[in-house]
């Protein structure tokens, strides 16, 4: 059975930050969707993210949809997780190759987190520690994992998840797209359900939200918990720029 999504995102400055260096694409029509947290000073950050949902659209649009055409229909299918994963390090280059040709850019980058709906399936290719989430019948399951220096910490069992969420190096992390010509990807897919939300987040958002909280407001608003989650992470100070994307899966 071939679902129907349908996604709304929204992305906001924040309360304290002068600029939003984080980038998202909706395409409900192409089934695409990203999410990308930028960093880097002299607007490096902003450059960045802009760079990677440009070349990843564009990638995704061309080579990714001609390996559609010829990939047999099982899934998950490999060679459209590869193809998923070449979209972010064909952006990884373009950003690199920026950054030097202006001296005041060197060493920006910025997370990724692409979601290409195929079929009854989520595609997902992932860098860094932007979230992608599956709220499922009131539960939610973090499909992504951050490439954090605090949870590779909490992976080897050197730090409790709690202390992890207050660490002061909560925030550094440890591969980055454009930082480098080519990033070593994370790929995954997920067949989905009529009644599925998935979510696409910066740290703007997961580091303000726990994920319960952000499992119930999704579950009780649909599509409508876009906005009150991102404002809800504004009152709880808003110190980063904040990027939320939701999709709704439905019946055909």
């Amino acid at each position: 059975m071939l679902l129907k999504v349908h996604a709304i995102g929204l992305t906001d400055i924040g309360r304290v930050r002068a600029t939003n260096q984080d980038s998202m694409l909706v395409d409900n029509e192409l089934g695409l969707f990203i999410v990308a947290d930028g960093m880097g000073g002299h607007a490096g950050g902003e450059i960045a993210s802009r760079i990677c949902i440009e070349q990843v659209y564009s990638e995704v649009n061309t080579k990714f949809l001609a390996l559609l055409e010829t990939s047999p229909k099982s899934h998950p299918d490999p060679v459209l997780l590869n193809g998923l994963a070449n979209s972010i390090n064909h952006a990884s280059a373009k950003i690199y190759e920026h950054s030097l040709e202006d001296p005041s850019l060197r060493g920006m980058g910025t997370t990724a987190t692409v979601v290409k709906i195929v079929d009854e399936h989520a595609y997902c290719a992932h860098v860094g520690d932007s979230r992608f989430y599956l709220v499922r019948k009131g539960l939610i399951y973090q499909l992504s994992f951050d490439h954090s220096l605090v949870n590779e910490q909490v992976r080897a069992g050197i730090l409790t998840p709690e202390e992890a969420e207050v660490h002061h190096l909560k925030n550094v992390i440890t591969r980055s797209v454009g930082y480098q010509e080519e990033e070593d990807v994370d790929t995954l897919c997920t067949k989905l359900e009529v009644g599925d939300y998935l979510l696409l987040c910066s740290d703007g958002l997961h580091g303000k939200i726990g994920d319960g909280e952000i499992s119930k407001v999704t579950s009780d608003k649909g599509l409508g918990a876009v906005r009150e989650l991102l404002d809800l992470a504004n009152e709880r100070g808003g110190e980063d720029n904040i990027t939320v994307v939701i999709i709704e899966v439905k019946a055909p």
